[in-house]
């Protein structure tokens, strides 16, 4: 999902740049000479639409500086290949990384955008070969050509998927083994890590197509692993307390409010405090 800021009423997220990195950041921009905790993830550690997302509520509850290297839409890759934010991670005391999706990363099936890493770059030599009646020219963005792949053909979009879940893997463990400090890796949706089953044509909710055995696996390269599943209230809340402008109210219902993010800041403050 994509989505822009267009039109008054939307929020000023006052975007800023740390050091050499080539990622826009959510502002106001915070120092890194002093101790902080960094924060590296995607839609939900940005922010969007949130006044106060759980970075800055944690900020508030800890005392200690918190630095958002949120994302929009992005995957593993746009960190991965960043050198400046793998090294504020590893200057951090902690980095919280939130667990992303495992569709938004270049993979041996199709590439995608270095940066915004939601947007479909090319399909390789193989993945046409097993699809050969699908004209990747027609996507833009990887959610929209794998829900034609899984369209197309359930049976052959299983190898897509158990690809994208084994690249997930490996870049999970690179990440986590180039920063050098304490980790909590961060589960913030609104499901449970749990297999979903996608059979019935419906690609699943984010992170997309990350289950519990995959984070299991993953949990011994973590210092700590926090999983916050928002509850039904904040779920039914819906866009209560979130700002948007009216061309994007419609993405706004897609998102996780200002209740969830004070449930996540809420677990993810209990789980620093031991490691500070």
């Amino acid at each position: 999902m994509t989505y822009d800021v267009l039109g008054p009423g939307a929020l000023d997220y006052l975007p800023c740049r740390y050091g050499a990195s080539k990622l826009l950041f959510r502002g106001p921009r915070r120092s890194l000479d002093a101790p902080y905790v960094a924060f590296i993830g995607g839609t939900e550690t940005y922010g969007k639409f949130i006044d106060k997302p759980f970075p800055a509520l944690v900020e508030e509850a800890l005392g200690m500086t918190c630095v958002n290297f949120g994302y929009p839409n992005a995957g593993i890759d746009a960190f991965s290949h960043d050198p400046f934010v793998v090294g504020a991670a590893s200057g951090a005391a902690v980095s919280v990384i939130q667990v992303m999706s495992a569709q938004n990363m270049t993979n041996r099936f199709y590439g995608v955008h270095p940066r915004r890493n939601d947007r479909f770059v090319s399909a390789s030599t193989l993945l046409k070969a097993i699809y050969r009646e699908v004209d990747f020219a027609d996507f833009h963005f990887n959610r929209h050509m794998l829900r034609r792949l899984q369209m197309v053909s359930p049976d052959r979009f299983k190898t897509v998927k158990e690809e994208l879940q084994t690249a997930w893997l490996a870049r999970m463990r690179l990440i986590l083994g180039q920063i050098q400090r304490k980790t909590v890796l961060l589960w913030f949706s609104a499901r449970a890590p749990e297999e979903v089953d996608a059979s019935a044509g419906v690609l699943g909710g984010d992170p997309l197509f990350v289950t519990r055995e995959m984070i299991e696996e993953i949990r011994p390269h973590a210092t700590e692993v926090v999983e916050v599943v928002a509850s039904e209230h904040a779920c039914a809340a819906g866009t209560d307390g979130m700002i948007y402008s009216q061309m994007e109210a419609m993405a706004a219902t897609e998102m996780l409010g200002p209740l969830a993010h004070q449930e996540a800041a809420k677990a993810v403050a209990d789980a620093l405090r031991p490691l500070l």
